[in-house]
């Protein structure tokens, strides 16, 4: 049987990444420093929700490697319970929504897009009002 384990993509600065994701709610799990033939080239931070398994691996390479945010990523999606709350939180950190939470049709989540400090899209969907 298989799970889904985790999704990853590259920062540039972990501790404003950290900061953004705490703020969503996630927690901070561990780090694992990738070393090859004795150098440094990565750290891979994982982070993930209170009583889920599933994680966010953010890598931030070390070695000199430059990367672009790229045309195929659209976007990870986020349930939160207070949507209003959770762009509170993200505002005191510096992160506006693109556009005012809505719904996508009558009697729908209300949602909204955010962007990470490195430019990825994320969808907050408030569940349950």
């Amino acid at each position: 049987m298989a799970s889904y384990l985790h999704t990853m993509y590259r920062i540039v600065d972990p501790e404003a990444s950290r900061a953004f994701y705490e703020a969503l709610g996630m927690e901070f799990r561990r780090e694992l420093p990738i070393v090859r033939n004795g150098e440094h080239e990565a750290t891979n931070y994982f982070f993930g929700f209170p009583g889920q398994e599933e994680e966010l691996e953010l890598t931030w390479n070390t070695d000199g490697r430059s990367y672009e945010l790229g045309t195929a990523y659209g976007h990870i999606a986020v349930g939160v319970d207070d949507l209003d709350e959770t762009l509170l939180q993200l505002k005191q950190g510096g992160t506006e929504p693109e556009q005012e939470p809505y719904r996508v049709r009558e009697g729908g989540s209300r949602l909204c897009f955010i962007n990470d400090p490195d430019g990825y899209r994320v969808e907050l969907i408030e569940r349950g009002k």
